[in-house]
């Protein structure tokens, strides 16, 4: 079964998947099992599907644009995931040994450094699973990976050649060896997984070798501490420990998001996770770790410790409703304008702790209950495709208690929020605090907020680790960038925390401004780097490209950058070098090529000003668009080169004109279809170099003598306009690479330049020089024109 968008292995894929089967057999029940008894793991049903990917060609590794990705979904329920990773290579003898390097991460793209550049202060990155495939003289390299017990979501994957040599490839000229990756993801899960109810024993059976046991628990949301029980455990009709083994959650490379006990030496087997996911499945998996085949009945009971909506005189979300008036501004834009007096700290949702078993404490009112969490309501605005911003409902300031947590929901459930950068900034008001030694602490955790600021310290959930802040008088601030967020609901959780003999700072409320907001790129990119976005089967995600020698994920590392000065240097070398046109324009006047000149000319100007805009860093000045110039310079260069061939033939005027206008004609179409085709030069080159040739023969036949036949001509201009031009398409094609291209582009203008004032045939014998101004007679010729006037009046 394949996805929408999605290629199917047939035959091949049919045999992997049997292979899976095959394999798995010794984890997992066989597909479509039955049993005799309601609860049994024997009752499971399996079901197997395959997706896969178009192949797609690997680039060396230079930025994230380099890479590869590839977006899976792994549908709920599934109890094992095979990755089947094939790579290969061409038969070339440009193909060399590589390392294809593979990285795997649930929820989001992974964030790599292959080039062990640094990251932007305040950076935290998830770490992500890593596999090398060597290709060799095998040309073909495949690699099983399983995962059992996968969590349910967005997979990604990225792949890439190793580090980029730098060298300046010139499209269609250069061959390179093609690297071809393609993942193919199999799944096993199971259909109608039993669902284990809140205080409602269940009933089930592990048989052992291969009949674990699967069900699932819904957690609902402000759930505090989840509990499971495992009693009344009898192995082969005898009562007993149980030999068994529980885990809870899912598996994410290369972290694994699940707890495991063994009830083996336990008589009451028991586990308590704090803080588990809220408003969500929660996987649990129970098997035989007995050496012998055992049956195994035992009740499995889950609990919870929960909070609870308590009944206050208003909500903080009901007020900012009330008060939230539309108003429609000149320029037809929408408007919100709230009005924050109503809305205070006092009057949000307060929540109080509460425990689900003891259904008589649900009715108490919450002034006899302690306070458990203040849940504030959050505006989320979406600005564009990756570009999201939160704001308070209660304006920008957070009121923060010392009794009890803040929690700020920042909700990233959407399926283009991992593409981005997701930055919370944290600024403690210190007026707030007044004179007493406290600090805020807060903690940014996906999934459920941590409650326990206070007396741990700890920013840990049951599954996640996650990013603490700690603000005081001294340090007022606290960042955490994160590049690429897991697709999840975010918690903010914020408490004043006072030491521990000072009665005066519990009543202390803090404030705390909040910045929260989802960009496609950090400051986007900087100074030194562009900001663009990429897309893979309609998943949007963003990346920096730098330059100037800048690097990192968000282009602030300055280890190889290059300084304004020699930005300068650079933009002086490649601009000016274009003025090495000038002696081949005046040579060009002077004998007459007016056409040629002009062509000269105008590529003077534009590539020189084409260049003083491309330069990476802040040397740049542009008199236009710079896609625009880019198309004038490419033009220019090309039509440069085909007039000077053709003038070169000695063809008639009437035909040399008429191939001047074709030829520029079909180079400008050529150009707008591929600007960078190696064929936009070199098929221009060849077709005119084959009139000269033609030409020159049949010269040489009318004569019966060499053309051209003066060796002067040859030594002097033809062999060293023709070695400049050849060294010149030697360092262009062969040479250029990003370190160098300041210098050797700036080489082939004065070595083009120069190859053109050599190879300008000399004027031809009957014109004379239309500067000749010793013949001008001035006088005659006013005087022939007032007798001609005369002779008319």
């Amino acid at each position: 079964m394949a996805q929408p968008g999605e290629s199917s292995g047939g035959e091949l894929g049919l045999a992997l998947l049997l292979l899976m089967l095959s394999g798995s057999s010794a984890g997992v029940g066989d597909r479509g099992g039955a049993g005799t008894s309601r609860g049994s793991s024997e009752d499971l049903i399996y079901a197997t599907e395959y997706y896969s990917q178009n192949a797609q060609r690997l680039s060396f590794y230079n930025w994230y644009g380099s890479t590869r990705l590839f977006h899976f979904r792994v549908p709920k329920d599934a109890v094992l995931l095979r990755w089947l990773l094939q790579a290969s290579r061409g038969k070339g003898p440009e193909c060399i040994d590589v390392e294809i390097t593979v990285y795997i991460r649930h929820g989001a793209p992974p964030v790599i450094n292959p080039l062990g550049t640094q990251f932007a202060a305040g950076t935290s990155v998830r770490p992500s699973y890593n596999q090398t495939l060597v290709l060799t003289s095998m040309l073909q390299n495949t690699t099983f990976l399983n995962v059992s017990n996968p969590a349910a979501g967005d997979w990604f994957i990225a792949a890439h050649l190793p580090k980029d040599d730098g060298k300046i490839q010139v499209k269609g000229f250069s061959t390179s060896c093609v690297y071809i990756f393609q993942p193919d993801m199999f799944v096993m899960r199971i259909i109608n997984i039993p669902i284990l109810e809140m205080d409602t024993p269940l009933q089930q059976t592990v048989v052992w070798p291969t009949k674990p046991a699967y069900f699932r628990v819904f957690i609902p949301e402000f759930t505090l501490v989840l509990k499971l029980e495992l009693g009344r455990c009898i192995a082969n009709n005898t009562e007993a420990v149980c030999p068994v083994q529980v885990t809870l959650g899912s598996v994410t490379l290369p972290q694994s998001y699940e707890h495991t006990i063994d009830c083996t030496s336990k008589a009451n087997c028991s586990m308590i996770l704090t803080s588990p996911p809220w408003d969500s499945w929660l996987k649990v998996t129970v098997e035989s770790i007995s050496n012998r085949n055992t049956t195994i009945m035992y009740e499995v009971v889950a609990s919870r410790t929960e909070c609870k909506r308590a009944v206050t005189s208003s909500s903080s979300f009901l007020s900012f409703y009330k008060n939230l008036n539309l108003t429609f501004n000149q320029t037809g834009i929408w408007e919100s304008t709230v009005t924050l007096e109503n809305v205070t700290a006092e009057n949000t949702t307060l929540l109080i702790a509460e425990s689900s078993r003891n259904a008589s404490t649900m009715h108490r009112p919450a002034s006899s209950e302690s306070p458990c969490l203040r849940h504030l309501s959050v505006i989320r605005e979406d600005l564009d495709a990756v570009t999201v911003r939160f704001r308070s409902a209660n304006g920008p300031s957070i009121i923060v208690p010392s009794q009890y947590p803040i929690s700020v929901l920042l909700n990233l459930d959407s399926g283009l929020d991992s593409g981005g950068i997701f930055t919370v900034n944290l600024q403690l008001n210190k007026t707030s605090l007044g004179n007493v030694n406290a600090s805020v602490l807060a903690c940014l955790s996906p999934a459920a907020p941590v409650l326990s600021l206070n007396t741990t310290l700890n920013c840990t959930t049951a599954f996640f680790q996650g990013y603490s802040f700690q603000m005081n008088l001294s340090s007022p601030e606290g960042t955490q960038i994160l590049p690429y967020p897991e697709t999840e609901r975010w918690y903010l959780a914020l408490q004043v925390v006072c030491p521990w003999n000072q009665r005066e700072c519990w009543s202390v409320n803090a404030r705390v401004l909040m910045y929260a907001y989802l960009n496609p790129c950090l400051n986007d990119c900087g100074t030194y780097g562009v900001c663009k976005l990429l897309r893979r089967h309609g998943y949007l995600y963003a990346a920096c490209s730098c330059k100037a020698g800048w690097s990192g994920w968000s282009c602030t590392d300055s280890t190889n950058a290059i300084t304004v000065s020699q930005q300068l240097v650079a933009t002086l070398l490649l601009s000016l070098s274009n003025l090495m046109f000038i002696p081949a324009i005046a040579v060009a006047a002077y004998r007459y090529y007016f056409v040629e000149a002009s062509v000269y000319l105008y590529t003077m100007f534009f590539s020189t000003f084409y260049h003083a805009c491309d330069q990476p860093g802040v040397a740049v000045m542009c008199i236009m668009d710079y896609d625009t110039l880019q198309y004038c310079d490419f033009l220019g260069s090309v039509v440069s080169i085909w007039v000077t061939v053709l003038c070169m033939s000695r063809i008639k005027k009437v035909l040399k004109y008429v191939l001047f206008i074709l030829g520029t004609l079909l180079i400008a179409m050529s150009l707008q279809l591929d600007r960078r085709g190696v064929w936009n030069m070199m098929g221009p080159c060849v077709f005119a170099i084959i009139v000269l040739l033609l030409a020159w023969i049949y010269h040489g036949v009318k004569r019966r003598h060499c053309y051209p036949p003066s060796w002067r001509r040859w030594v002097f201009f033809l062999l060293p306009g023709t070695l400049l031009a050849l060294i010149a398409v030697a360092v262009y094609a062969f040479l250029e690479t990003n370190q160098n291209y300041f210098y050797t582009h700036s080489l082939w203008h004065v070595l083009v330049a120069g190859s053109v004032a050599f190879l300008l045939p000399p004027r031809e014998k009957h014109k004379k020089p239309w500067l000749d101004l010793q013949k001008l007679k001035w006088n005659s010729m006013c005087r022939d024109d007032h007798e001609e006037l005369y002779v008319t009046t």
